[in-house]
């Protein structure tokens, strides 16, 4: 028996549609776990590598209430970090369609994303560009 998983295909994005992630609380267990795979491990125990939110950021992004992009191809990212994070900070991802271009197989869309703290200010930012399936016809 095969399980056919729910996705958002080209012509289910809209654009300017806006996305908001459940939040999290970053702890030392997220901090301790990140520098052991990636070696990127900061003197002051209660700084959060700049690279943990936005892998944080990705998680909570299959938790919202959108079935995830028929994503073909991953084509680019920017990303900034605005301000160092510390254990003991909440945060949440907010996503808007910012451009949709329909191609011939699928469509490429561009995401702009903002990482958001329990000040309600914006500690990261960046955009996401995705080649994304048509719905099978």
């Amino acid at each position: 028996m095969t399980t056919v998983m729910a996705v958002t295909y080209f012509e289910d994005t809209a654009l300017d549609h806006v996305v908001t992630s459940p939040a999290i609380t970053l702890t030392a267990a997220h901090v301790s776990l990140y520098s052991g795979l990636t070696g990127d491990a900061r003197d002051d125990p209660t700084l959060v590598p700049d690279g943990l939110p936005i892998c944080i950021s990705t998680g909570l992004g299959w938790r919202v209430d959108r079935p995830p992009l028929a994503v073909m191809a991953f084509m680019s990212m920017e990303w900034q970090p605005i301000r160092t994070l510390r254990v003991g900070d909440t945060i949440y991802g907010h996503s808007r369609v910012a451009t949709r271009r329909a191609m011939r197989e699928g469509g490429v869309v561009i995401e702009e994303h903002e990482l958001i703290d329990q000040r309600g200010e914006v500690v990261a930012r960046g955009r996401f560009t995705f080649l994304v399936a048509r719905r099978p016809v």
